[in-house]
C-alpha cells in the first residue's frame, strides 16, 4: 500500500487548464486515499496546485527545497511541513527516501531530469519503487514514441522501459502502481 508517493511537475502551469486540473485531481486522489505528496516544495505552478489540493483535503504534505530556491520571491509558501536542503542532490535523496512511488506529472527540464534519474535508480537496483507518468492530454505522447525507438535502436529493454507505469487517469495510475508495488 504506497502511503507517501513523490511528485514531479512544472513549477509553472503550463498554457492549458488540463494541467491544472490534472495536478489538483491527483492531489485530490491522494487525500481520498490518505496518501501523503512529497514534492519539490513552494506554491506555485503545478507544484503549487498539487500540494494546496493535499493540503486544503487535510493532507500531508513535505516540500523539499534547497535553500537557494526558498526565498518567497522565488517559490511562494511551502504548504505543509518543510524541509531545506543545501543543494539540488541532497533535495532528491530526501524525497526519494521519504517515498514509496514517484510520479511525473507535465513539466520541463527539472521534471524530466528527475523521471529519467529516477527510472535509471530503478533500472540500476537502488529502488523497487513504482514509477508512474499521468500523461494528461497526450503531454508525453511524443516522449514515449521516443523512448520506443531507443528501445527499437536496442538502448533500453522493454523489461527496463515497462518499468515506468502510463496512464492519462489518476485513479487508474494509483491502482496500478499499488497493484506494481504489491506485487
Amino acid at each position: 500500500m504506497l502511503t507517501a508517493i513523490c511528485v514531479y511537475c512544472g513549477s509553472t502551469s503550463g498554457t492549458g487548464t488540463m494541467y491544472v486540473d490534472a495536478a489538483e485531481n491527483l492531489g485530490l486522489e491522494f487525500t481520498k486515499r490518505n496518501i501523503a505528496l512529497i514534492y519539490g516544495g513552494g506554491s506555485i505552478g503545478l507544484m503549487g496546485r498539487i500540494a494546496n489540493a493535499v493540503h486544503n483535503g487535510g493532507g500531508k504534505v513535505l516540500g523539499v527545497i534547497p535553500a537557494a530556491l526558498e526565498p518567497e520571491a522565488i517559490s511562494g509558501i511551502t504548504p505543509g511541513r518543510v524541509v531545506v536542503t543545501s543543494d539540488m542532490h541532497e533535495r532528491k535523496a530526501i524525497m526519494a527516501a521519504n517515498s514509496d512511488g514517484f510520479v511525473a506529472l507535465p513539466g520541463g527540464f527539472g521534471t524530466l531530469e528527475e523521471l529519467f534519474e529516477i527510472i535509471t535508480w530503478r533500472q540500476l537496483g537502488e529502488h523497487a519503487k513504482p514509477v508512474g507518468l499521468l500523461n494528461v492530454s497526450g503531454f508525453f505522447d511524443s516522449l514515449l514514441a521516443f523512448l520506443q525507438e531507443v528501445v527499437d535502436a536496442g538502448f533500453i529493454s522493454t523489461a527496463v522501459l515497462s518499468n515506468l507505469l502510463i496512464d492519462s487517469d489518476a485513479a487508474r495510475l494509483l491502482d496500478r502502481m499499488n497493484n506494481y508495488n504489491s506485487a
